[in-house]
């Protein structure tokens, strides 16, 4: 016998709940937000500069539900906004729908599943960058408030994440470290 979550029906709720489209100024401004911080983590590696170079003028079109995001690769190997006309040369599409599902998927360090149309050859680099390129969060913070509160306050965040992760009861595989009985002694 499956049994059903008890927050069920909270998803339920927000998967039948209407979502308001915003205006168009503030959906490019939030790509464009998003493309300066992709722009800043590509900085920090330079293999992946090198790597998006050779795709100089491409598009990749992100879509999840309604929301789409079109890029275009500059001849730096960088991203910026494409134009709306603007025939993209691969689509990426997010097939979860839920955005509870996808964000276990996310906590659970997986990648989400995405249906995969176009150009071959950027795909493949557009993977080999999710896979290779990391956000060194605690390096930027520590610019901003100093090395040791930067530390501690990317390790509340990975203990948050942990908390959350157990609590929803999807533990990531390979978890160091052994779980203590609630009657044991650690």
């Amino acid at each position: 016998m499956a049994t059903q979550s008890p927050f069920s029906f909270v998803e339920d709720f927000f998967k039948n709940l209407p979502i308001p489209t915003p205006p168009a100024w503030a959906i490019e401004e939030a790509h464009r937000k998003c493309i300066l911080v992709l722009n800043h983590v590509l900085m920090q590696e330079p293999q992946a500069m090198q790597r998006l170079v050779r795709q100089s003028g491409r598009v990749v079109l992100a879509q999840w539900r309604s929301f789409s995001f079109k890029l275009l690769v500059t001849p730096a190997g960088l991203l910026d906004l494409a134009d709306e006309l603007a025939t993209p040369d691969l689509s990426l599409v997010l097939t979860e729908e839920s955005p509870f599902a996808l964000a276990q998927e996310l906590l659970q360090g997986s990648k989400p599943a995405v249906r995969i149309e176009g150009d071959v050859q950027l795909a493949a680099e557009v993977n080999w960058l999710a896979d290779n390129l990391r956000w060194d969060v605690e390096e930027d913070l520590s610019r901003i408030i100093g090395d040791a509160p930067s530390h501690m306050a990317v390790q509340a965040c990975r203990k948050l994440s942990g908390a959350l992760r157990d609590f929803l009861g999807q533990k990531v595989a390979g978890n160091s470290g052994a779980d203590a009985s609630p009657g044991s002694v650690a």
